[in-house]
């Protein structure tokens, strides 16, 4: 397997060569700002998914990077349950920029990118037939910070596309829940970090 792009600037990872998660463009410093845009550029990412509740870069998009395509399809990180229909929409949106052109670069992401943007990733990942463990694992393994915090809401919404029996998806559902148990994430931590570097 080739080695994936690296991010200069921008808070992103790779986790697929066309599909990316990670945070938002700094809103403290326009410089690194600027820089974290001309670094999504440079990587080629073509589709942007922005599923923050608190902001948007619409006009930011819109104005100086035109050719990439921009969704904002926010919700809150509070936790809650997030119904099937929001994964639908964010997940569908991203399959038609494949089906449009499958050499599309899908960047997932919230405002750290630690539970809305890898949690869509993750569901955009089951969407192209990944196991639900492989998809979680291969996610972590790219963005170590990902805690994916709704994956288990992702994966319902899954099940429920695909038409799973209820033994299988029993099954993935537990197989998720251990998977999350031996690779438990200090969020906390992870979250003090991340405003530390001014993310």
């Amino acid at each position: 397997m080739s080695e994936l792009p690296a991010a200069w600037s921008a808070n992103l990872h790779f986790v697929t060569a066309t599909l990316a998660i990670g945070g938002d463009l700094n809103a403290y410093d326009d410089t690194l700002a600027t820089e974290q845009l001309d670094d999504i550029v440079r990587l080629g990412i073509t589709h942007v998914l922005d599923v923050r509740f608190e902001w948007d870069d619409e006009k930011v998009f819109a104005e100086r990077a035109p050719h990439v395509r921009y969704l904002h399809h926010g919700m809150d990180d509070a936790g809650q349950a997030v119904p099937p229909e929001w994964f639908e929409r964010v997940v569908s949106w991203a399959e038609e920029a494949w089906r449009d052109d499958p050499d599309a670069v899908v960047l997932a992401h919230c405002h750290m990118g630690i539970n809305r943007g890898p949690s869509v990733g993750f569901a955009i990942l089951l969407a192209l037939g990944w196991d639900p463990v492989e998809a979680i694992a291969a996610i972590r393994r790219a963005r170590p910070v990902a805690n994916v915090w709704y994956a288990a809401d992702a994966l319902s919404w899954h099940q429920r596309r695909t038409g799973v029996d209820a033994e299988t998806a029993a099954a993935q559902h537990a197989a998720l829940a251990e998977w999350r148990e031996q690779n438990r994430l200090d969020v906390v931590r992870v979250i003090r970090e991340q405003r530390e570097r001014g993310l």
